[in-house]
Formats: structure tokens, C-alpha cells, sequence
């Protein structure tokens, strides 16, 4: 520490590069600072640092992340005290650019496993970013003094060093129970589970907080409610199970048929308690499926729903740089029961109307001879029978879909109750005349392979790989858009996934696996040698990393435009 100090007193007032002199590991009373990387510009990307605590130094308990689930929710709540703390201990240095800043990459309502906090056996490792302090493009070099032996150790007294073990225990208690009733839709057969008492409105459009007071609590109905033996809890959680196969979620506008969608799409993920939705929980690889007019689609198999295309196009191996529609949805299934997805989640209001029924009296106007798509509602049933993938499905419009659901909610005013008997009574009253398209069987869905060309990181003499906010990865010259991958929920998993694709170009691991088994990969990977592990700069700062799901990083490799099929 003392050396640090005199490097800072040294280069107070020269020119910013001189910072460069101070990286390094300098040990403090009771942690090690490292810092990786210094910033070569006040306005550049700020500076990163290591905070490497030993364990011994702390309160932290072994049984405290014992197993990954208590591990990554530990992990979380101290990356959250962190934050807290660095709000409350803001200091009043100013200067150029990111100068006197403190930065954490933080979670929200959301729990997934980062590279910000890792716990072990040996200690906690805190990776945080600061901008260094400059006048203009001078070392302000006492200001970084204080930030660096003053309001750090501030920092963390007030978050690793202050953990309340009451704190501690209770998220950790959540985390049990979560993973509990995830368990218990597994061995049970269930697709998703909303507990009585849930707030699942949001506060707005672009707020993941729950709504305050005006928000109607989930209630079950009666004979769909399944009662959960969980941790930590003397009575059963109960609240309404969905069952694998085919489910539809009906009711007129407004009264709460996308709200619950929303609620289950977000499920996949584990949240905080207060969240209103800590006990909503869906199958972990189950995707939310939507129409995406514009993106490119590279060599998938579309022919289950789509063939005979005019001008003979092949839809064997379709590829398109505007998809429709249509060909996008089905292309977005396809890719999804290919990542290994178990349910499909499909809103009506996003969807492509032509890809999802064809009544009677338009396959009276249009024979099927001359309509090349042949909708969900004749595959539905199929890739669940075939493919054991069950779907979950928002519809408003069309009553032809109760003769396929096996399960058949109705939401009004925010409430579900089971109308299954009742639409099975309508489908036997007024049965539809249209007909069956497509045959009887779904097919296979074919192995892909990504050519090794299909990666490249070159804009002109340098790689360049980034990631821009959520929705957005510049790879090269090449912009993936991620704008309506829906269940994509943080700016540090598309970091990641840039990452993972500049992993695969680095290592050349194209041209061999089958993006199946590229995912299997990158799973197997992460469980054994962490998030970090994709980087770079593998022993320093691991980068500000989020878990992606493998159907997530499905999507961003699948909207690469200079993706290239074997």
C-alpha cells in the first residue's frame, strides 16, 4: 500500500499515461489490491482492479456456498452490498471524463452468476472498475490517493466486511427453495409453477420492479393448485402448476393473458425476494418465441412449416437475409428445439397470424397447394409427441386451438381459472371443418455445422469485438442485433456471448461441432473452469460477465449475418 502511495505522489500533475506505472498487486491490511489495467485516456473505457480478500478475513461460512446455487446467491448479495456501498461512500472528487468514479457491475431484479464476485474456499474476489482521477489529461495523483487508500477500504468495509449473517441466510434460504421447486417440476412433469400470492404486473414498461398497490396477488385455481414440500418453511408453497403438452392462456384484452406470459418467460431466471415474482418459476430452457421480420437466417430446416416455396426455394436448408414473418417464426423454433429447448412461450400479439392458423374458409379461398406454410396449430402437438417440447401459448383469437390444448386458462381481471372442460365442450358443440395440414409426423430437426469462416473479428488492421448496451455485439464489421431476443435480460451476458464468439474465432473451434454441441461446450466450460474463462485476459479482471443461457447464445450465434452452414 505504502508503495502505492508513493507511485501516486510521483506522478501527481504528469501526463495521464504515467498512471501506467502503478499496475500491479499491492497488499493492504486485509486484501490485496490488483490492478489489471489502467485506462490510457481520462473518456477511455475506466481502469480495472481485483480486491482479493482472504477468507479468514471475513464472516463468510463454508455451508454459505456450499453447492453452485448457494454460491452464485451469496455471490450476488455481495456484489449488491457492494454496490450499496459504493452509492453511499461516493466521494466528492472531480475532474475529466469517469474521473473519482467507483463502478461494480451490479445485479438487479434478477439473480445470475458474473465474474463481478467469486467465492471459494481461499477468499472473495470483488472486480471493480474506477476512473482515475485527471485535469484535462493531467494525473490528478492525490485525488487518486484518497480514492484508492481511502474510499476504498470505506467501500468495503461497509459491504464483505459488514455481511450480517441474518442477510446472508435468508437469501440463501431463497435460494434453496427456488431450486426445490425447480426439482419438483422436473421429477413431476411440469413446465412452470406461479405461487399463490405472486405479483407478477410490473411498475412499468421499463421497470422490472413490481407494481405497488394497485397489483392483483395471484391466486390459483382449485384444480390446478399442487402444493410444494420446500426448505426452510414449515408450511407448503402452493400456486398453480402448468403441465407439459400444450396449454393456452385465453381472455378478453387487458385482463392479464401477456402478464402472466411475461411473468413464466422470465421465470427461467431465479429473482430476489420482494420481487413479487421469487416464486415463479419456469423451466429453465424454456424460450419465448416471436415473428422478427428483417433477420438473417442461415441454413435451417423451415420444412415442417414451410415448403414449396415459389421459384423452387429451398426450405431444407433455408437461408434468407430478411426473413418474413412466417419464416422467421418458424426459423426461431426450430433453432430452439436445435438448442435444446424444452417449452415454447408464444404470444399471439407477436406472432405472424399466417404462421399460426389457417381457418376453413381460407383454405377454401386458397388450396393448400398453393400455400406453402402449414401453421402451428397442425405442429403443435406433433413436436410435443416427437420431441417431448410442450408450448405455452397466449391466444385471444382463435377458438380452433382447443382442440389441441390440453390445458385450456382463462384470465379475467388478473385471475386464472381452469376452462378446460368448457372449451372442450365448445370444440365438441361447434367442431371446426378446416383440415389437417402437413402430415402426420414433425420430422428431425438436422444437425448444423458453423463453417470456420464465419467468424471474423478484423475491421481493418485490429480485431474488434464489442458489446453495445443488451441488444447489440460489433463483431468485426458485422452488427448483430439482438433487439427481440426477449429473454436476453442483461448488458453483461451480451459481453459474454461477444466473448464466447471471439473465444470460438481465437481457438478455431468452428467447422467441427454442430452448434448443439458448440453449446455443450461452452456449458461444460463454464461449470468447470467459470465465466472468465472465455476472456482474454483469463488470469486478470475476468471482464464484466453474466451467465447466458445456451438458447440465448443460440440466438446471437444464429443472427450472425456472416454465419455460414456446413
Amino acid at each position: 500500500m505504502k508503495n502505492l502511495i508513493k507511485h501516486l505522489q510521483r506522478i501527481d500533475g504528469k501526463s495521464y499515461k504515467a498512471y501506467k506505472d502503478i499496475r500491479g498487486s499491492y497488499d493492504f491490511q486485509s486484501y490485496t489490491l490488483s490492478i489489471d489495467y489502467v485506462q490510457g485516456d481520462p473518456f477511455a473505457s475506466p481502469s480495472r482492479m481485483r480486491v482479493v480478500i482472504p477468507r479468514d478475513k471475513t464472516n463468510v461460512k463454508g455451508d454459505w456456498f456450499e453447492g453452485d446455487q448457494r454460491r452464485v446467491r451469496l455471490e450476488d448479495l455481495i456484489a449488491r452490498k457492494v454496490a450499496e456501498s459504493i452509492y453511499r461512500h461516493k466521494g466528492n472528487i472531480k475532474g475529466s471524463g469517469k474521473s473519482g468514479a467507483f463502478m461494480i457491475d451490479a445485479p438487479k431484479q434478477k439473480v445470475l452468476e458474473r465474474t463481478a464476485v467469486s467465492v471459494n474456499d481461499k477468499g472473495i474476489t470483488i472486480c471493480l472498475s474506477l476512473g482515475l482521477p485527471a485535469q484535462g489529461r493531467r494525473v490528478l495523483g492525490r485525488q487518486a490517493e484518497q480514492m484508492l487508500a481511502h474510499y476504498l477500504p470505506e467501500i468495503l468495509s461497509g459491504s464483505i466486511f459488514s455481511l450480517k449473517e441474518e442477510e446472508v441466510i435468508k437469501v440463501i434460504h431463497l435460494a434453496d427453495q427456488q431450486e426445490s421447486i425447480r426439482e419438483y417440476l422436473r421429477n413431476k412433469g411440469y413446465v412452470a409453477f406461479i405461487a399463490n400470492g405472486a405479483i407478477l404486473p410490473r411498475e412499468s414498461g421499463i421497470s422490472d420492479r413490481p407494481l405497488q398497490n394497485k397489483a392483483v396477488p395471484f391466486k390459483s385455481p382449485s384444480n390446478k393448485e399442487v402444493s410444494i414440500a420446500i426448505p426452510h418453511r414449515e408450511e407448503p408453497i402452493t400456486g398453480m402448476a402448468i403441465e407439459k403438452g400444450i396449454s393456452l392462456i385465453v381472455g378478453g384484452g387487458y385482463h392479464g393473458k401477456s402478464t402472466l406470459l411475461h411473468a413464466m418467460e422470465h421465470g427461467v431466471y431465479d429473482h430476489i425476494a420482494d420481487d413479487g415474482r421469487e416464486y415463479v418459476i419456469t423451466d429453465e430452457l424454456a424460450m419465448k418465441i416471436r415473428s422478427e421480420d428483417g433477420r438473417k437466417v442461415t441454413g435451417v430446416n423451415i420444412s415442417p412449416f414451410i415448403e414449396n416455396l415459389p421459384f423452387g426455394k429451398d426450405t431444407r436448408s433455408f437461408s434468407t437475409e430478411n426473413a418474413s414473418g412466417s419464416t422467421s417464426q418458424a426459423a426461431n423454433i426450430i433453432e430452439a428445439v436445435e438448442a435444446g429447448s424444452h417449452a415454447l412461450l408464444i404470444d399471439e400479439d407477436t406472432s405472424a397470424t399466417n404462421f399460426m392458423i389457417r381457418d376453413e374458409r381460407m383454405q377454401q379461398l386458397v388450396s393448400k397447394d398453393k400455400e406453402p406454410i402449414t401453421p402451428f396449430i397442425d405442429r403443435v402437438q406433433q413436436l410435443y409427441n416427437q420431441h417431448g417440447i410442450s408450448t405455452v401459448l397466449v391466444m385471444g383469437g382463435s377458438g380452433d386451438y382447443f382442440d389441441v390444448a390440453d390445458s385450456v386458462i382463462l384470465m379475467e381481471n388478473y385471475l386464472p381459472y381452469d376452462v378446460t372442460s368448457e372449451a372442450k365442450g365448445i370444440s365438441e358443440q361447434s367442431p371446426s371443418s378446416r383440415s389437417k395440414e402437413g402430415g402426420e409426423l414433425f420430422g428431425d430437426v438436422d444437425r448444423r455445422l458453423p463453417h470456420r469462416s464465419s467468424l471474423n473479428s478484423q475491421k481493418g488492421k485490429k480485431s474488434k469485438v464489442s458489446a453495445k448496451g443488451l441488444h447489440h455485439i460489433l463483431y468485426g464489421n458485422t452488427d448483430i442485433s439482438l433487439l427481440q431476443v426477449e429473454q436476453l435480460i442483461d448488458p453483461s451476458q451480451t459481453r459474454l456471448a461477444a466473448e464466447i464468439l471471439h473465444f470460438f474465432e481465437r481457438k478455431n473451434k468452428l467447422g467441427d461441432a454442430s452448434v448443439s454441441e458448440l453449446l455443450d461446450v461452452v456449458e461444460k466450460q463454464i461449470n468447470e473452469e467459470g465465466l472468465g474463462s472465455f476472456s482474454v485476459f483469463v488470469d486478470q479482471h475476468p471482464g464484466d460477465f453474466a451467465r447466458i443461457r445456451r438458447t440465448e447464445l443460440a440466438a446471437v450465434m444464429n443472427r450472425l449475418r456472416t454465419l455460414k452452414i456446413i
